[in-house]
């Protein structure tokens, strides 16, 4: 599957986000973009199952315990956690999921599974991809991977 520009951007206009696996520990990557979501604005509400609240802020410990329910998912989970993250989506009625991917190299959340769930079930998914690269006035670092991206030909168009 291809991602385009425009399901990224159809992904951010969404207001009412999951963050699935965010850590409590604030250093922790997924804990960062979860923080960057709400200093935007958005409202991101956190899943972990280990944890009833981050940050002040509750915690759930599936998305479709969310009330009210959001509208898109950012799944920060090891790909096999990944799989039942999608089919909670599904049973929520969320029709937009992210599957991070850094620049590390590896799979980051993306499962070839979940990726066919969603297909199969009318989830949009951006299956790969750091979030970071796609959001305005981003950070250097995420703004010269996009670049690189850019370079290489594997920046959704």
């Amino acid at each position: 599957m291809v991602t385009t520009r425009r399901q990224i951007d159809d992904f951010w206009a969404l207001k009412r986000l999951a963050v699935v696996g965010v850590s409590r520990d604030p250093k922790h990557f997924s804990n960062t973009i979860w923080q960057e979501l709400r200093q935007r604005r958005y409202e991101a509400v956190p899943v972990n199952p280990n944890a009833t609240e981050i940050d002040g802020q509750r915690c759930y410990a599936r998305v479709q315990d969310i009330q009210p329910p959001v509208d898109g998912v950012v799944i920060m989970t090891p790909p096999t956690a990944t799989d039942q993250v999608v089919h909670d989506c599904s049973e929520a009625g969320v029709t937009h999921v992210w599957m991070h991917k850094g620049a590390g190299g590896g799979p980051g959340a993306v499962s070839a599974a979940a990726v066919a769930y969603c297909d199969a079930h009318g989830i949009d998914v951006v299956p790969g991809h750091c979030p970071y690269m796609f959001l305005p006035g981003t950070p250097f670092f995420h703004g010269l991977h996009g670049f690189v991206k850019k370079v290489t030909g594997s920046y959704p168009k």
